[in-house]
């Protein structure tokens, strides 16, 4: 992110499609008292972007540009599957809002001594708040 003010950024979007079976079942997950677990970035933005404010899961299919940051409250989603992204990145603000900043910059500096591999490709963590 090269803006020094996050609410100056334009967040990039993505599409995608949750149907209403998919809906129903991660619902029914939860009512279960089972998790969810987004398995990447692309997909907790998907599924935030579908929950309403009552923390229900409804059909969806279109662009996400959901930005979050700490201070987001997470409503369709229990924890996060994903790989160790460039600090100072919209990722990074991702899983700092879900795990906190303290407990990333630990989990990275760790990474980072044990010569993780960051991006795309690298190393994978499960956060679970």
């Amino acid at each position: 992110m090269k803006a020094t003010d996050t609410t100056e950024h334009k967040m990039h979007a993505e599409w995608g499609r949750i149907d209403a079976a998919t809906a129903d079942r991660l619902n029914a997950v939860r009512a279960n008292n089972g998790r969810v677990i987004a398995v990447g970035t692309t997909s907790l933005r998907l599924i935030e972007s579908a929950t309403g404010e009552d923390d229900v899961i409804r059909p969806f299919d279109g662009d996400t540009a959901i930005f979050i940051t700490p201070g987001y409250r997470f409503r369709g989603i229990d924890g996060l599957m994903t790989n160790f992204h460039l600090p100072r990145s919209t990722l990074f603000m991702l899983v700092s809002a879900l795990m906190g900043r303290e407990r990333m910059q630990a989990a990275y500096a760790h990474a980072i001594a044990e010569k993780y591999r960051f991006y795309s490709y690298g190393d994978a963590s499960l956060l679970l708040p």
